[in-house]
């Protein structure tokens, strides 16, 4: 069965052959157009004046329409509350990775049952603010039990799904004891549910050479690569990244030009996660400098308990375009095709005939009163795989 959906005011496809010299021109934007939709997948793009005829016919009333959010980056398998840990932030202390073993003894201590509740409200509430592709990571449990059970949660909710046993060194064992453990037993039994690997290269986690063993080990079994590095100061995790070649290499806060030139070079996705730092009150990271250096920029929500409690990508996209340098366009690119590119995908963050028919509908008619309009919950209706999920026309 096919659907024509018409009447929309401004169409975001992120579709290259469609992008222009104007403001908007990452984004491919048509106006007044129209999209069929037929199965899962588009079927035709154009102007709605010019659109076939389909089995169905929906109109959007002038609404903005453009595709899914992709959020990259997500925490979202854990059990317990750090709402005292962001008090005390607010109040001076600062951020450090140590917090983290707060919510793994929750994490541990929860069924399977609590767990998987707990990460499909958050599902829930990302699709209800337009995002139909997110990542999962593991990474608060740090037993091969944990690990195994957080994935195997997580693959229930999506399949893009990372293996981060090296989030931190769980009390107990020593460093190198821990890295044995996560490329050996604890790799063995969580293989089966990821798609990546992952490690967190920071001062208080996992130095480089660490990090690339972690790395390679989950490579050599045939997961991708990505990587959480220069979060919490300048160090060697980004130049790692670019050298093995990774995905994505995430956070990306304190860079310097050796750092920029390596992404530029290596092609490495650049992800920034605005929330991070509105959460913690650290420097935002200079997306501009990136961008204008030629580096491929993602944003993601890395939603978790401790240091980004958001689930919301209009927020980052907002947050993008006030504290780090984006224009509206360019944000909105990164929360879609640039999430895409972050995930290695093609079939999502575009909306072009074949590509998945992946929809946000705005009560509004512009991308741009995503940043314009701060806070206000403009998403109107969701499509997924083809149908709505949310809302309507």
């Amino acid at each position: 069965m096919s659907t024509l959906l018409t009447g929309i005011g401004e169409l975001v496809t992120n579709d290259p052959e469609r992008q222009g010299d104007r403001r908007d021109g990452p984004l491919g934007i048509i106006e007044r157009a129209a999209v069929v939709v037929e199965g899962a997948r588009v079927a035709w793009v154009g102007a709605a004046a010019e659109a076939p005829a389909a089995d169905a016919v929906v109109d959007a009333g002038g609404r903005a329409v453009l595709p899914g959010f992709v959020d990259s980056h997500s925490h979202l398998v854990f059990a317990g509350d750090r709402a005292e840990e962001f008090a005390a932030r607010m109040a001076g202390t600062a951020y450090a990775a140590g917090g983290i073993r707060t919510t793994v003894a929750a994490t541990r201590a929860a069924t399977d049952e609590q767990l998987l509740s707990g990460a499909r409200r958050l599902v829930g509430e990302m699709l209800r603010q337009g995002t139909t592709t997110v990542e999962v990571k593991s990474g608060y449990g740090l037993t091969v039990r944990d690990e195994a059970r957080s994935l195997a949660v997580a693959r229930m909710l999506t399949e893009e799904t990372t293996y981060l046993g090296a989030h931190v060194v769980p009390d107990g064992t020593t460093p190198e004891e821990y890295v044995a453990l996560v490329t050996g037993p604890m790799l063995d039994a969580a293989i089966e549910h990821a798609r990546w690997v992952d490690a967190f290269c920071e001062r208080g986690a996992f130095d480089a050479d660490q990090a690339r063993t972690v790395l390679l080990a989950g490579m050599d079994r045939g997961l991708s690569g990505r990587l959480h590095a220069n979060q919490l100061g300048p160090g060697p995790g980004v130049q790692l990244a670019c050298e093995l070649g990774l995905t994505a290499v995430d956070h990306c806060t304190y860079l310097d030009d050796a750092d920029v030139g390596a992404l530029r070079d290596s092609g490495t996705v650049a992800t920034l996660l605005p929330g991070v730092e509105f959460s913690t009150r650290q420097p935002y990271p200079d997306a501009r400098r990136l961008l204008d250096a030629g580096v491929t920029v993602a944003l993601a929500s890395d939603c978790n308990p401790g240091s980004s409690f958001t689930s919301s990508m209009p927020f980052c996209v907002a947050l993008a375009v006030r504290e780090m340098g984006l224009t509206p366009a360019e944000a909105v690119w990164a929360a879609t095709a640039g999430g895409a590119r972050a995930l290695d995908r093609d079939d999502v963050g575009v909306l072009a005939v074949g590509r998945r028919a992946d929809l946000v509908l705005l009560d509004a008619p512009s991308h741009v009163h995503l940043a314009y309009r701060p806070g206000v919950p403009l998403v109107a209706g969701v499509w997924q795989f083809g149908r709505p999920v949310l809302g309507g026309a």
